[in-house]
This record gives structure tokens, sequence and C-alpha cells, in this order.
């Protein structure tokens, strides 16, 4: 299922369910069919997922210093595609510039999907 945030000013960002459900955690969004993102709320939207971003950046750095010197070869093979995940920061930058956006142009943003996700 998709879920498509439309700003009221600047375009709109589709994501997939899954994605838009762990953004929402983060924003404390419920994850209902219909909502909306007000201009007083950006603010702290923007800086919720942008805490969350450099949060991950952070972790991901010190993640391999934590692995023992000895790791096996297995468990170095599932490190090396973990590196190959999409990071939260990749997912949430497209909706954070819509917010940014959005609240140069005094907008809101609504969104929408066929469900509650």
């Amino acid at each position: 299922m998709l879920v498509k945030l439309t700003s009221s000013t600047s375009g709109e960002v589709i994501l997939f369910a899954e994605h838009a459900r762990r953004l929402f955690e983060i924003l404390g969004k419920d994850c209902t069919a219909r909502g909306v993102f007000t201009l007083e709320q950006l603010p702290a939207a923007m800086a919720r997922l942008r805490r969350a971003v450099a949060d991950e950046k952070e972790a991901a750095t010190r993640a391999p210093a934590e692995l023992p010197a000895r790791a096996d070869r297995e468990k170095a093979e599932d490190a090396n595609e973990h590196d190959l995940a999409v990071s939260l920061g990749q997912r949430a930058h497209p909706l954070i510039q819509l917010m940014e956006r959005t609240q140069n142009e005094g907008g809101f943003i609504l969104w929408e999907a066929a469900r509650d996700f």
C-alpha cells in the first residue's frame, strides 16, 4: 500500500506504508488513512526526523567498532549486507525537503492512504 503526502504549496511524496509507518512513529503521528501536518507542526516534525537520522548515523559509525576483532566470514558478510540497506536518512530526506518547502511557503501537508497503515 502507498501513502501519498501532498503539500498545499510544493508537490508530493509517495511512500510505501511500511516506510511511512516508521517515519510517522518518529513524528508521533497516528498511521491513519488521512491526516495533516499543519504549518505549526512542521518545525518540530523536521527537528524530530533530523534527530532520528543523526542518531542512526551515529549508531552506524559506532557499530563497526563494537564488532569483535575475530568476526568470522559469515558475520562479515551479514555486516556488508546491512551496509546495502536503505538508511533512515535516505527514506526521510524527501519528506524533510517537502516539509521545508511547505513551511517556507506557509502551507500544510495532507496524507492519504487506502486505509489505516
